[in-house]
């Protein structure tokens, strides 16, 4: 049985339909990701099925035990509470039960034991505990590092976070909240690549349906069963993750091409007959032309013409002149912010060709790194050289170097006073900026169009070093696709940085990994998410060494392997029976009586802390053991091919 039922959905803005008749079911299971250009309605979409706004007509039926969690692009929570209070706020049922508990237990403590009070907290016990109140707070915990949170954020205000921690805050709510339907707008919006990996390993393992709408196309592979796609007010619905639904749109799009031209010269061929039997003007094919012609008006009613595509960006960057083969130098840089310290002792050597991105962590200091390098902040320490003829175009995420005061056309204009207002309007209408959109102001414009003049601004510039910090964000996944095209296409060398794991895997020649003891090459992650091949120049293959050492080189390869496999599981083994042993110490601390036993509870607060750390430890142990079999195993592959 379905949890959604979707029934001719249909709403307006104005005279505009924005999507009409729109049917569709979600059962049980389903992970459906709802995809589209800017603009299509599909965040109306899932606040009109969540309740928060009214159709036009149609109607969404919620059946009978359909618990919905929906969480919106933005979010503002309650800031007087505390991080840990924002999230824990979810458990507010447990926790009043585990109030009364308390209560029941300090009567207990001050009067005499009666039958009443022993089964009152007997029956508050078991409540508590088919709750889930004996673990509540291991699973807030876990969800808030899960998050990319650490403690010492715990106790943060809500007010002093950032517009990303309030998301991943409502995140943490929405997935420890009893629902069976989840409904996410742009979940992985100010995640990093870690937090993200950890929400979709959640979600797969979710047992509930999930309707999510994102631009992100590596998450919506690995999490989505089904794709709907939302184009020109009409649904269009494949079974598979979204490349499986793109692959099947394509197909279903030359077919519908060729039905369409197959139509159409029949028509004209039947047309063509009609004129030719009334050229004869006889009582008999004037009849059988009439004929024909009712024939032709039935083929036209029956015709469908091929979907009409949506205005997609069209263009390219090319250097205007070539620098030469050492783009930049920087040594020895480090920055700090009072007492944060955000990187020391980075080096970075870029060559003339080289697509390199930048990973680490949300706060880690990577845009400030590329503020750096072009000159936009001065470095604690440290230098950074261009090579010769080296001009950088810098594309910044925040959308500092627009006016918001200026219109589309101005903001070009004053950058590149030189160029007509009709070189200017082509250039702006290439980047779907067309008719009195040109004269929008910066002000009024959404992300995606402040993203796409910003990238229109750069394309001018003709730099051959570009600097790119989060550029698919706020675009669509046409405007991504086609921004991944131009940069495929470019003659220049990038640095970019960029949460976007599809793009690094399709553009980057090598990773760098940045935290605070400086850069250094990223390993590669068992999803291959990132390339970490240096560029791509054919290196000449490697002399076969005599059969004798190569012998001996797999006999050693194979024993430091087996050690390593050892190394691997007792790490795993020795995770699993901390995790139990954490487990186990916070349904103890969980216990009001221990709460009053100030010795037990620094014993175990002690205890807790040495699990945690040891289990940092194994983590570790396990990350880094992991990472040296699986090259292993890849140089093994390599010999073993012919």
């Amino acid at each position: 049985m379905a949890r959604l039922s979707i029934q001719k959905l249909n709403k307006y803005f104005g005279e505009r339909a924005l999507f009409a008749d729109l049917s569709f079911e979600v059962a049980p299971g389903d992970k459906i990701g709802l995809v589209g250009d800017n603009g299509c309605g599909k965040s109306t979409l899932l606040r009109i099925i969540a309740g928060e706004e009214l159709a036009d007509g149609g109607s969404v039926v919620r059946y009978r035990d359909t618990a919905i969690g929906y969480m919106e692009q933005h979010v503002s929570r309650d800031v007087t509470r505390t991080l840990w209070q924002e999230v824990e706020s979810v458990f507010s049922p447990v926790m009043a039960v585990e109030k009364q508990l308390a209560d029941v237990n300090a009567r207990l403590e001050q009067q005499p034991a009666t039958s009443d009070l022993l089964d009152r907290q007997q029956a508050l016990r078991e409540q508590l505990e088919s709750m889930g109140g004996l673990y509540y707070k291991s699973r807030v915990r876990a969800t808030l590092l899960g998050l990319g949170f650490s403690e010492s954020d715990f106790d943060k205000s809500v007010a002093l976070l950032s517009g990303g921690e309030r998301s991943k805050a409502a995140m943490g709510r929405l997935l420890l909240a009893q629902t069976n339907v989840l409904l996410l707008d742009e979940p992985t919006n100010h995640l990093d690549i870690p937090s993200v990996e950890w929400l979709e390993g959640y979600l797969q393992e979710y047992t509930g349906a999930l309707l999510v709408v994102s631009h992100d196309r590596y998450f919506l592979d690995r999490v989505t069963n089904r794709t709907i796609e939302l184009k020109n007010g009409r649904l269009y619905m494949t079974a598979g993750n979204y490349t499986a639904h793109k692959q099947q749109r394509e197909k279903d799009k030359e077919i519908e091409q060729k039905h369409y031209k197959t139509a159409m010269q029949e028509i004209r061929h039947i047309e063509e007959n009609i004129a030719l039997l009334k050229q004869w003007n006889r009582e008999k094919s004037i009849r059988a032309a009439e004929s024909r012609e009712k024939r032709v008006a039935r083929l036209r009613e029956e015709l469908v013409a091929p979907e009409q595509e949506n205005a997609t960006l069209r263009f390219r960057f090319a250097a205007t002149h070539t620098g030469g083969n050492e783009v930049l130098k920087a040594g020895n840089l480090s920055k700090s912010f009072g007492d944060n310290t955000l990187f020391r002792e980075a080096e970075l050597e870029l060559r003339r060709g080289e697509r390199v991105f930048l990973l680490g962590a949300n706060g880690c200091g990577k845009t400030t790194l590329l503020r750096v390098l072009c000159g936009r902040l001065q470095p604690d320490s440290g230098y950074v050289r261009l090579g010769a003829k080296v001009s950088v175009g810098y594309y910044d995420q925040v959308q500092e170097g627009l006016d918001s005061r200026k219109t589309a056309l101005q903001e070009l204009w004053d950058t590149y006073p030189d160029k007509t207002e009709t070189e200017l309007r082509s250039a702006l209408a290439a980047f779907l900026f067309r008719g009195d959109d040109v004269f929008k102001t910066v002000g009024v414009m959404s992300g995606g169009e402040r993203a796409r003049l910003l990238l229109l601004k750069l394309m001018l510039a003709g730099d051959n070093l570009l600097l790119l910090d989060e550029p698919t964000n706020h675009l669509d996944i046409a405007s991504r696709e086609a921004l991944e095209e131009a940069l495929e296409g470019y003659d220049g060398t990038i640095l970019a940085v960029s949460h976007d794991r599809y793009f690094i895997q399709r553009m980057a020649s090598r990773t760098l990994r940045l935290n605070s003891d400086g850069l250094r090459m990223a390993g590669q992650g068992a999803d291959a998410f990132v390339a970490t091949t240096e560029p791509a120049v054919a290196s000449p293959a490697p002399e076969k060494p005599p059969q004798a050492n190569a012998y001996k080189q797999r006999k050693e390869r194979a024993g430091a392997m087996r050690r390593l496999q050892t190394t691997v599981r007792r790490a795993e083994e020795r995770i699993a029976a901390l995790e139990q042993e954490v487990q186990t110490l916070n349904e103890q601390l969980a216990d009001p009586a221990v709460g009053a036993d100030y010795a037990r509870l620094t014993e175990l607060t002690a205890a807790l802390e040495n699990a945690n750390r040891a289990m940092e430890e194994q983590l570790f142990v396990w990350e880094e053991s992991q990472q040296e079999l699986e090259n292993l195993q890849q140089e093994e592959n390599l010999v073993d091919k012919p």
